[in-house]
């Protein structure tokens, strides 16, 4: 179809502006472009590009493409364009408009008749960033809560991890002898007295014993016990605890006794212990918060989704605090039994605490694991106000899909690198800030190395990135991962210490970035961001970094 000849055809624009521009990291491009003109005219209105530049590798942009780009526009449009770079300046015949070039800082103010306004923005990663001062923007963490492997107390649980200790063990919950994968990171010796009454103990699937547990020792940590609650106002404390696979046990149950005996022995709390968003609703029921509630599935990526969109709430004003993570408890025979399906596990039955192993050559798949990790976020206004202790702060978070396939990841990373770049971007910081990456690192053949090659596009200069895969040791806690993981980062930044990816004994050539190999590491953080993604080709980063007033 033909454009009108004042119409504005930027297209072609677009298609140059996908080629590689001057520097390693990824740019983050977004491109709005508003054309109005004439009553009697058509109103052409695009908006086309976002983050697709990519795979840098250091080259320049041509002042020759810049012109074809100038000279593609003034073609279709009856204003002229002055395209400006620096010192150099770029023009066409037709002097009625001027479009100064800065560091893709785009301006544009046209006098012709018929296309009057013309506004081109972009925003680069390469631009100085900042970061949010608006008090009742910016999100701290004043409390964290877990259930692991290792135990219910935070401590605990990263003393474990910086002395490289394996969690992984052979499965006892069922009986999982004809199953090709014997093993998994199994939590045992659970206990919730305390915190869960004994009736709705016995009763609930134990992905919501996990979420009990840890969201209300979160709470107790960040001293908003029942007591301080009630003198609160409670609709402003939102809840958005995750799941990716939700109740399975109870799910499972429910099905078994459907085929065995019959729909009318269904229990009546089938339905409800099974769907995911029960997490988050229990714990509001338990505790009396009333804001925001609901719960995000968004796979092995679902706590990382929960953290940012519970900062969106705090940074929009929906709630001051908001108590957000994951949870799972997958380790049963459906579980199991899915993912060795899906060819995702491990088999290493005869060393399974040897079989999570991130970027070594050996590895050949992932150990499932369980358990909860949750945070309490709240914006530094509020909990300036009420004394809180400040334990961290929650800079931002970035989330994109690959669109790729059901259970691979992109090889060339890009939906993944493309996130990183939207989380600095939310954080206001720039990729140099960035010395630690607590990485998704399942022990998977294609998708740790291409996380990997997604970070190298990103960071210019990896040599003073530290990273590490904390499943290493505890295994793949599905949607808790982000949760568990997010603690360890937070106790990175607090105790200066990065505990050690095990099982490190022949790395993959192409990994040259510090994977803390088998040995803990001081390392003081200045930018933590935490990976995790997801079957469907969810992808999830969020940064953290010391707190400071």
């Amino acid at each position: 179809m033909k454009t009108k000849p004042h119409s504005f055809n930027i297209i072609v624009l677009c298609c140059h502006l996908l080629g590689e521009f001057h520097n390693t990291c990824q740019l983050s491009f977004s491109l709005n472009v508003f054309i109005t003109c004439q009553p009697s005219s058509l109103l052409y209105l695009s908006t086309i590009i976002t983050n697709n530049l990519h795979n840098l590798n250091g080259k320049k942009v041509l002042e020759e493409d810049l012109a074809r780009i100038m000279t593609s526009i003034t073609t279709t449009c009856s204003s002229g364009l002055v395209l400006k770079k620096k010192e150099k300046l770029l023009s066409t015949n037709n002097a009625g408009s001027m479009l100064q070039f800065n560091r893709l800082n785009w301006s544009a103010r046209t006098s012709g008749s018929k296309c009057r306004t013309i506004k081109v923005m972009a925003a680069a990663t390469g631009s100085a960033p900042k970061r949010e001062t608006d008090p009742k923007k910016r999100v701290v963490i004043t409390g964290m809560g877990l259930v692991s492997v290792f135990g219910n107390d935070v401590d605990t649980f990263y003393d474990k991890l910086l002395e490289g200790q394996s969690g992984i063990t052979l499965i006892d919950r069922f009986d999982a002898s004809t199953f090709s994968v014997r093993f998994a990171g199994q939590i045992r010796d659970f206990s919730s007295v305390g915190y869960i009454d004994g009736k709705n103990d016995r009763r609930l699937d134990d992905c919501w014993r996990y979420c009990l547990v840890a969201g209300k020792k979160a709470l107790e940590d960040a001293h908003l016990s029942p007591d301080v609650l009630e003198t609160m106002d409670r609709t402003r404390i939102g809840v958005l605890v995750g799941s990716g696979m939700g109740g399975l046990t109870a799910f499972s149950a429910g099905v078994e006794a459907l085929i065995q005996k019959g729909y009318k022995k269904i229990t009546p709390f089938f339905i409800p212990y099974s769907i995911t968003n029960m997490g988050s609703a229990l714990l509001a029921i338990d505790t009396g918060l009333m804001g925001p509630n609901y719960s995000i599935s968004t796979a092995c990526a679902t706590a990382n989704y929960c953290f940012f969109q519970a900062a969106n709430h705090i940074r929009r004003g929906d709630a001051d605090i908001m108590v957000a993570g994951g949870t799972e408890a997958a380790v049963n025979a459906t579980g199991v039994g899915g993912f060795i399906a899906c060819r995702a596990l491990s088999q290493r039955n005869d060393e399974p605490h040897r079989a999570s192993r991130p970027w070594d050559q050996d590895r050949d798949g992932f150990v499932i694991g369980e358990g909860s990790g949750v945070l309490i976020m709240e914006s530094l206004e509020h909990a300036t106000k009420r004394g809180a202790n400040i334990i961290a702060e929650y800079l931002g978070g970035g989330i994109t899909c690959d669109a790729h396939h059901m259970t691979d990841p992109r090889k060339d990373g890009l939906g993944v690198s493309t996130c990183i770049t939207n989380c600095l971007e939310d954080s206001g910081i720039s990729p140099e800030e960035v010395n630690y990456v607590n990485c998704h690192a399942t022990s998977t053949l294609a998708g740790d190395l291409a996380e990997v090659n997604a970070i190298k596009k990103v960071f210019r200069d990896t040599s003073g990135i530290k990273m590490n895969g904390t499943k290493s040791m505890i295994g793949h806690g599905l949607g808790a991962a982000g949760g568990l993981e997010a603690i360890a980062c937070i106790k990175a930044i607090t105790t200066g210490w990065l505990h050690p990816t095990i099982n490190q004994d022949n790395l993959e050539p192409s990994v040259d970035i510090d994977t803390i190999p088998n040995v803990k590491k001081q390392h003081e953080v200045n930018v933590a961001i935490s990976n995790s993604f997801g079957f469907g080709g969810h992808n999830s980063v969020v940064a953290f970094a010391p707190f400071k007033p």
